[in-house]
């Protein structure tokens, strides 16, 4: 049986949420908050495997309250699951590693989903090896394996592995996988720190690449080369990450 918290700022609909939440017969409502510093206080006293959280809290946010337990509490943390009217916070929620995002009103089989889906994570990190390392989701800290982005009002989530590489031109950034090419908003410097600890690696000032998509390297002028990836395009590598870039092909 899953423990949650409710963290809601309205009555009602912390209600209509501890009813759903019970009706899937795997979670009990251990307790309920209605702002940023109980919320933290239940967390420490009722040690709940996930927590709800509405994004719009009475002049606090519920994505304080995240920062908060992931900044405290480590790879320790409960699940977390945003439970709100608003989605234009989901980029900023799956940032925050969050584990579900949920919009009211609330239907019984996407709550049921949710709940579904934690207490099979918390399932495989129970069966984990003693002494591997991982972080709230099982995988090593730090480690992502779907990139978040936002297009044409959607939150899109990129498996890293089929991203080929990620480019600025033309004033805009574009992320390019085998079969399709995203263009988003964020500077190409947000996204090298989002995927630090992945494949994808800076190669130019207007490149990151993935290097396990690399399948030539061709030499070019001045000592550097060119990297070809899956679908055929060329990558330009600049001197300043040739001695890298050779280390990590090891060419």
């Amino acid at each position: 049986m899953l423990k949650a918290l409710i963290v809601d700022d309205e009555p009602l609909a912390r209600g209509e949420l501890a009813y759903l939440l019970r009706r899937t017969g795997l979670v009990e409502v251990v307790g309920e908050a209605d702002r940023l510093e109980q919320a933290i206080e239940r967390v420490r006293e009722l040690e709940p495997d996930v927590v709800f959280l509405d994004i719009q809290l009475e002049g606090e946010s519920g994505l304080d309250v995240a920062k908060r337990l992931v900044e405290g509490t480590g790879g320790q943390r409960p699940e977390i699951v945003f439970a709100t009217a608003y989605d234009e916070y989901a980029l900023q929620a799956f940032e925050l590693e969050a584990s579900d995002y949920v919009l009211k009103p609330f239907e019984e089989s996407r709550i049921e989903t949710a709940v579904t889906k934690i207490a099979r994570r918390l399932e495989r990190k129970e069966h984990q090896p003693p002494g591997t390392a991982s972080g709230p989701s099982g995988k090593p800290p730090g480690r992502i394996e779907r990139l978040p982005i936002s297009v044409d009002d959607r939150i899109m989530l990129i498996p890293i592995d089929k991203i080929l590489y990620i480019c600025f031109e033309d004033g805009k950034t574009s992320i390019v996988t085998e079969d399709r090419q995203y263009r988003v908003n964020d500077a190409l410097i947000a996204l090298e720190r989002k995927l630090q600890h992945s494949k994808v690696v800076r190669v130019h000032r207007a490149y990151l690449v993935n290097l396990d998509n690399v399948i030539e390297i061709q030499p070019w002028f001045n000592s550097t080369c060119t990297l070809i990836v899956r679908n055929g395009n060329s990558i330009p590598v600049s001197r300043t990450f040739m001695k890298e870039i050779k280390q990590l092909l090891n060419f």
